[in-house]
């Protein structure tokens, strides 16, 4: 353990080790919005009220960009090179995605 009880990580600050644990428990909130849609549907909600499924997610969702953004803003990721990764992953996918090009659905 380093000074503060921060784990020493090679070649890592503990800011950057704590950007990359918000980003982490963002993305891991998404993943568990998007479990409760693919589960009960995007306008189903919590049985004692809250938000929808579909509001949490987009919640979910702009916590996740607010960490990419932080991130971006202190030189951890390039957004030249997420734009490029963006792209390539659209043109890609269409080759696996069966329900998005080939026919016109929602």
């Amino acid at each position: 353990m380093g000074r503060w009880g921060v784990a020493v990580i090679p070649d890592l600050t503990p800011a950057e080790i704590e950007r990359l644990a918000l980003l982490m428990e963002e993305m891991g909130e998404a993943a568990q919005a998007i479990g409760k849609i693919l589960r009960h549907g995007y306008g189903s909600r919590h049985p004692d009220g809250g938000p929808t499924n579909r509001e949490a997610l987009e919640k979910e969702i702009g916590d996740v960009r607010a960490a990419i953004s932080l991130m971006i803003e202190k030189g951890d990721l390039s957004v030249a090179e997420l734009w490029r990764h963006e792209e390539e992953k659209q043109e890609s996918v269409k080759r696996y995605l069966h329900h998005q090009y080939h026919q016109a659905t929602s």
